[in-house]
This record gives C-alpha cells, structure tokens and sequence, in this order.
C-alpha cells in the first residue's frame, strides 16, 4: 500500500544497516574498536559525492577528537555500523585513528602492600 498514509513508515530512518555499509557487516580494520578515538584528517579531505548522509556526519562530528562509541551515540546507530563506516573512512584518509588511553602499568605488589600497611596505621 503506497500514498502519504504511509510515507512515515519508509522515511529516511528505515533504510537498513546493511545500506548504510554497501552490504557489508564487518570492518576493514581489526584495529578499530570502541574505545578507538577518532580524528578527522587534517587538512581535510573532500568526501565523494556518493559518500552517505552517515559518513558526512561522522566526518563532521570527528573534527574534535571522539571515541568511536561516543560517535555511535550521537548519530544514534550500532556501533557495529559505525565500526565499518569509521573503518572505510580510515582507509579513505577520512579519519586517523588513535588507540585509545593506553593500559596503565600493574603497579608492584610490594608497593600495594606498604600502602595498605599505612593506611592502616593512620588508623
């Protein structure tokens, strides 16, 4: 059934995921996690003509430095999604990708062990 009635039904928001991605469900890039923070290139780069609503927003979004989950949230798709968008759009020379804050280093046990020990003597 077609006609306005039902125009709201397959809007703009319906289209499927596997559109927005060109039919594929997984990243280019392994590197590309959530905790992964994104940077649009610097100078910028010219987007096709064919590039997609999403990636435009994306670009646009990651002219300050953002996590790739945080950009999932503001454009309000799966991160699987914006995994392979953000991963095309490295390759493309789109985006730079940064690892994110890297893992502290274990502390020494020894070290731990004296600090508890003085904390409790504050006692």
């Amino acid at each position: 059934m077609s006609g306005p009635e039902n125009e709201g039904e397959y809007g703009a928001g319906a289209l499927r995921p596997y559109v927005i991605t060109k039919g594929r469900s997984r990243p280019s890039r392994n590197t590309v996690g959530v905790e992964t923070l994104l940077i649009a290139a610097d100078p910028p780069c010219e987007l096709p003509v064919s590039a997609t609503r999403e990636e435009r927003a994306l670009v646009r979004m990651c002219e300050r430095l953002l996590s790739l989950v945080e950009a999932s949230a503001h454009l309000a798709l799966p991160v699987s999604l914006v995994k392979v968008l953000a991963s095309d759009l490295v390759d493309s020379g789109h985006l730079s990708a940064r690892s994110g804050v890297p893992q502290a280093v274990q502390p020494d046990p020894q070290l731990l062990q004296e600090v508890l020990d003085g904390l409790r003597r504050l006692r």
